[in-house]
């Protein structure tokens, strides 16, 4: 079984952002960057897969040469080979993430495509869908139980408020959810292996659909409000719940 893992690096949610003096970027100063959590969960699972009926896995990224570090995570859990799509810049979009991705697997012609199910950067939870589409697979996304049998796979994913069940044939797309599996720590003997496998590098080519034209910080936060008059206050909560924090 040939498994391809898509990978990426983000920002350290520990890490307070700052917004760059482009106004298009964040300033990375003094920012560490980690493999993107939700992968850990994709690779994951493609490693179980792997040990369970054999085969190898590939772990392809997208970026400069700072990505070979999500990469390198991947070979310390499991994978195999690496392949980074190397850009001069991160300046693209999805599509144009999609686009290199799906041309480089359909070289590779894998039996399972797995991604996490989103970034924890910009969020978008598009890239998955995308690839599958331009691939011509089916994409099955949100996955909290993968099980497959011969050509055929049966997944469970969340929905609100309880969960689905999918089936679908093989070769076919996953997107990762917390709660798939539990992503192994790395023991010394896997982080020594890693270092001898290898990482090939291809062009990117941006083809991006949109233009990023600023970012901006969300506005910060007011002061909190204590009500004391016990249920009386209700209403006034729930006004405030819904038109300030917006949470209902």
């Amino acid at each position: 079984m040939k498994i391809v893992v898509c990978v990426s690096l983000v920002p350290d949610s520990t890490t307070k952002v700052k917004i760059g003096a482009s106004g298009k970027s964040i300033d990375e100063t003094g920012v560490s960057f980690i493999i993107n959590p939700y992968d850990e969960f994709a690779v994951e699972e493609a490693v179980q897969l792997k040990e369970k009926s054999g085969g190898e896995v590939i772990a392809v990224s997208v970026g400069t040469d700072r990505s070979k570090e999500a990469i390198k995570k991947a070979f310390q859990m499991g994978a195999d080979k690496g392949i980074l799509l190397k850009s001069g810049d991160a300046d693209f979009d999805s599509f144009s993430v999609a686009k290199n991705l799906a041309e480089t697997i359909k070289e590779l012609n894998p039996d399972v495509i797995l991604f996490g199910k989103q970034s924890i950067d910009f969020d978008g939870s598009v890239v998955a869908s995308m690839t599958a589409e331009l691939l011509g697979l089916p994409c099955v996304n949100v996955v909290t139980k993968l099980e497959l049998s011969g050509n055929e796979a049966i997944a469970e994913r969340e929905i609100e408020g309880g969960k689905e069940v999918v089936k679908t044939s093989l070769p076919a797309v996953f997107g990762a959810q917390k709660g798939l599996n539990n992503p192994r720590y790395p023991n010394l003997k896997s982080i020594m292996a890693s270092k001898s496998k290898p990482i090939e590098e291809k062009p990117f080519e941006a083809k991006s659909m949109t233009e990023l034209t600023g970012m901006s910080l969300p506005d910060s936060k007011g002061s909190g409000k204590i009500f004391t008059d016990g249920v009386q206050n209700v209403p006034e909560l729930v006004r405030l719940l819904r038109e300030e924090a917006k949470v209902i």
